[in-house]
């Protein structure tokens, strides 16, 4: 039987950042224009962060008898995710005007919607925050990918504001994830279970429908190529880049291993990871 989670889960706190403060007409135009790789990872998470309010309204149904949790997804998570993406759908208009944004959007909204549905999440309310937590994990890491990617400023210091409100939430899940694992008992085994299900998943993901659509609309400038070789060259240039031992750190946390063996493992699974990641 679930239970709530206790009066310990921290309150809702007022959002960190707002677009307001990042000045877009400093964008160093010329330095950031004529790269194709920072133009698809931008607009795809734009894309993706723009269409959270959906999955957001499945995850306020799903924890409908968890109050807390419902408050937090719609007071704090849906309004910064939301946020993430008209940030970085500013930046795109303004570095590349002539990409049709809206269009190409809408197509990918349709499709993606099709994927958001109440059947995707876990049936048991404990295991789906622990999916939550693999999802936080791919997020920060991208943001941080992204960040450290960034040949410009006002995009580096986006993707760092994105990556911190990222940790974030995460924090959030996995304490909400605590708080229902405490009366619960979940094994090891369902978890990890959970864990290796939501990571085989995450490259056929959300984000190859976001780049295969901004591919279907992409300016004139990047013509080049098909979208094969862009989805691999993009894949390999951001796990190349991943902080393989803070994802490995993240995802071990719901696993509640004593300190000796969660120590003892992470070297062969930041190994593990490497070789799949190059793959």
């Amino acid at each position: 039987m679930e239970s709530s989670p206790t009066s310990a889960t921290p309150a809702p706190q007022p959002v960190r950042w707002h677009i307001s403060e990042i000045d877009f007409s400093r964008i160093d135009i010329p330095r950031i224009r004529h790269n194709q790789d920072l133009f698809y990872l931008v607009t795809s998470a734009s894309f993706i962060e723009t269409g959270s309010d959906m999955y957001t309204r499945n995850l306020v149904r799903h924890y409908a008898a968890y109050p807390e949790v419902a408050e937090w997804l719609q007071q704090r998570w849906e309004p910064e995710e939301l946020q993430h993406g008209l940030a970085l759908r500013t930046y795109v208009e303004t570095v590349w005007p002539e990409f049709a944004w809206q269009t190409a959007f809408d197509g990918f909204f349709a499709e993606y919607g099709a994927m958001c549905t109440d059947e995707e999440l876990e049936d048991d309310r404990t295991l789906e925050l622990v999916a939550r937590c693999v999802v936080e994990t791919g997020t920060t890491t991208y943001y941080e990918t992204l960040r450290n990617l960034a040949t410009e400023p006002v995009l580096a210091d986006l993707a760092n504001r994105i990556r911190t409100d990222e940790v974030q939430h995460y924090k959030y899940f996995f304490q909400y994830f605590r708080e229902l694992q405490a009366s619960q008992k979940l094994s090891r085994a369902r978890i990890a279970a959970v864990l290796y299900k939501r990571l085989a998943e995450m490259r056929e993901s959300d984000s190859d429908v976001a780049l295969r659509h901004v591919w279907q609309h992409r300016p004139p400038l990047f013509r080049e190529g098909n979208f094969e070789e862009l989805s691999q060259r993009t894949y390999q240039l951001v796990s190349s880049s991943l902080p393989i031992e803070q994802v490995i750190r993240m995802l071990l946390k719901p696993m509640d291993l004593p300190k000796r063996v969660e120590k003892w493992v992470q070297p062969p699974l930041q190994k593990l990871g490497r070789r799949l990641l190059s793959a």
